[in-house]
């Protein structure tokens, strides 16, 4: 039988160069891929967001009643909110609404996230109960509890039941607590998202710089206020930036509850701008209001996470 050759090819022994042409442009693709998703939100948020906060602010320099064409009146509408009363009292009931506001709803969802955070078996349930309110809308809670605070409501008729004449007041009518009964009502729908907050800043504590603390015989008060407290200042900042923003803005509750009355008792910014611009008419005068509470919100917040972030290095 013929034999069989074998063709044996030789092997190159070196080494092929890399193509890394379409490794990279692949790559560099797929990392630009998620930024191409984003361009259409961004864009969006562009355009209904900052070119409608920048509009409304050049807005608030003339004088329009939202038809006929603007005309520029430069600072004519800060000079009359300066010298206006009533616009001034919105701008000091915004201040003491907010700052109520995010004593109370701190100190409150503090109080619920020590109180449920380990010991309670029921505490999943009761931490449900307690978040509930802030996923309802604002206009649905306020009328439920325009329902209980009116004269005749169940919060009076209790109190008559009870033998306690005495506190039985006009909760909405009464120009000396109207304000106040809003902000208890938003301290009640918002002290859950505090306890959120709060919450998660204490599960994030170790266990064992309690337990220590405990053997070393240092009492419950002194381990929160020496470890505990100090160890909560990131969820702080977050709860006392989210509920600033919240008590300055807050608008659906005093609407719902009040409108801004009796009188203008419990009047704020974001009222006010909503009848000097729909009600009244006055587009410049209503936008200059807005431009007002914009600046107020961005200083405030500004100056209080810059506080709250140097106390958290200091700790």
């Amino acid at each position: 039988m013929p034999q069989r050759t074998r063709i044996v090819r030789p092997v190159s022994h070196s080494l092929s160069p890399p193509r890394p042409a379409a490794g990279l442009a692949g790559i560099r693709l797929s990392q630009r891929a998620p930024l191409a998703w984003a361009i259409p939100g961004i864009v969006l948020c562009l355009l209904f967001h900052y070119v409608a906060v920048v509009a409304g602010a050049w807005y608030a320099f003339t004088d329009w009643n939202g038809l006929s064409a603007p005309s520029f009146i430069g600072l004519a509408n800060f000079v009359e909110i300066l010298g206006n009363r009533n616009a001034l009292g919105a701008l000091v009931n915004t201040l003491l609404l907010a700052s109520v506001f995010v004593v109370g709803c701190n100190v409150v969802g503090l109080g619920l996230a020590i109180g449920l955070h380990r010991t309670l078996r029921s505490r999943f349930a009761l931490r449900s109960l307690f978040f509930a309110p802030v996923v309802m809308s604002p206009l649905a809670v306020a009328y439920i509890w325009q329902f209980i605070l009116d004269a005749r409501g169940p919060l009076n008729a209790m109190l008559g039941n009870l033998g306690l004449r005495s506190l039985q007041k006009v909760w909405l009518g009464d120009p000396n607590i109207a304000l106040w009964s809003v902000c208890l009502v938003m301290i009640w729908q918002f002290s859950g998202l505090c306890m959120a907050f709060y919450l998660a800043g204490l599960q994030s504590i170790p266990v064992e710089l309690d337990e220590a603390a405990s053997v070393d015989g240092a009492t419950a008060s002194r381990r929160f206020w020496r470890i505990t407290f100090p160890l909560l200042a990131p969820a702080a900042t977050v709860s006392i930036s989210m509920t600033t923003i919240l008590g300055l803005r807050a608008f659906d509750q005093v609407m719902a509850l009040t409108r801004g009355g009796p009188g203008f008792a419990s009047e704020t910014l974001a009222t006010a701008i909503f009848k000097e611009t729909f009600v009244n008419g006055r587009f410049g005068y209503g936008a200059a209001f807005a431009l007002i509470l914009t600046v107020l919100i961005l200083l405030v917040s500004a100056v209080q996470l810059a506080v709250l972030r140097a106390r958290e290095k200091r700790l």
